[in-house]
């Protein structure tokens, strides 16, 4: 398995599979009171250029809940603020803690960091790829409805990181998945090639949200406005309207599909307030499968 985690381009599907099984074991573990202490003695930096409630507790309660330290950092806090080269900070880091977990703006800006790393380092989050929120989604969508090279699944709205990492996990874990984007909001166009080369199930982008949800067993959406596109609102409210995960939509996909979305949700705008609460979104568990799967990725990484 690769040292960092980046990226889901850089695994296997057995490597894959591998942290969605080991969180499946420690959440019911867990259930059953079960205390893990493999990390007892190891310490992560966690370096949030971005912000998060979910991502940073999950994170926590995960490396906290089997035994190990945490050291956050906003942004304001490192040196990234004040212009250190990555390359520096990357080495210094190395020699405080024992693995680092990263939520910031630029692909770039992990890479370079696991470059010059003798530790781990985790992407947590950045404009391109959302590789650990992904495995947690898939998690969430075995748990619910089994194998998911079985099940078809649809993104509606915005081709941001979360489309980018979909299209990544339905290449390796073999599903077939149709994506709904507006014109001018697409996803990857490399990433989405680059996985359609290599599907053994159709990856599939499209503009209508209808035609998307048909045959679908699980619908995932996100905010139309991602962190640092906030002077876009106004315009993108207008531009993804008709991409509304609503009641009327849902009548188009199969009557026992589910609802994904990663949270925080503008509740009325990419989704309603009756799908969000309704039983056929799994929202909650997703949020909780969070700490699982970070405790997978740390347990992986880090002992």
């Amino acid at each position: 398995m690769a040292t960092h985690l980046l990226s889901l381009w850089n695994f296997t599907k057995e490597e894959l599979a591998s942290y969605i099984e080991n969180a499946l074991r420690l959440k019911r573990e867990s259930k059953e009171g079960i205390r893990h202490q493999q990390l007892s003695g190891k310490t992560i930096g966690m370096v949030f250029e971005k912000p998060s409630t979910r991502t940073r507790v999950s994170f926590e309660a995960a490396m906290y809940g089997m035994g190990g330290q945490v050291v956050y950092l906003s942004g304001r806090d490192t040196q990234l603020a004040r212009n250190e080269p990555l390359k520096d900070m990357a080495r210094v880091m190395a020699r405080y803690v024992d693995g680092l977990v990263i939520r910031t703006f630029g692909q770039e800006i992990v890479d370079e960091l696991a470059e010059y790393s003798s530790i781990p380092v985790i992407n947590a989050l950045t404009d391109q790829h959302h590789p650990c929120q992904i495995l947690s989604d898939i998690m969430t969508v075995i748990e619910e409805k089994g194998p998911i090279e079985d099940l078809h699944i649809a993104w509606i709205g915005d081709g941001n990181n979360m489309a980018n990492s979909w299209i990544q996990a339905a290449c390796r874990f073999g599903f077939a998945l149709t994506l709904a984007c507006p014109e001018g909001y697409r996803p990857n166009p490399d990433i989405l090639s680059a996985a359609q080369a290599e599907a053994h199930k159709p990856i599939t982008l499209l503009t209508d949200p209808v035609k998307a949800v048909q045959h679908a067993d699980v619908i995932n959406t996100d905010v139309w406005a991602s962190m640092g596109q906030e002077e876009e609102q106004d315009d993108r409210v207008e531009v993804f309207q008709p991409y509304q995960v609503n009641h009327t939509l849902l009548e188009f996909a199969k009557p026992d599909a589910i609802v994904l979305h990663c949270l925080p949700a503008h509740r009325g705008e990419e989704i309603t307030d009756e799908v969000l609460e309704g039983d056929r979104c799994v929202a909650w568990v997703q949020a909780e499968n969070k700490m699982h799967i970070h405790k997978s990725i740390l347990l992986a990484h880090l002992a």
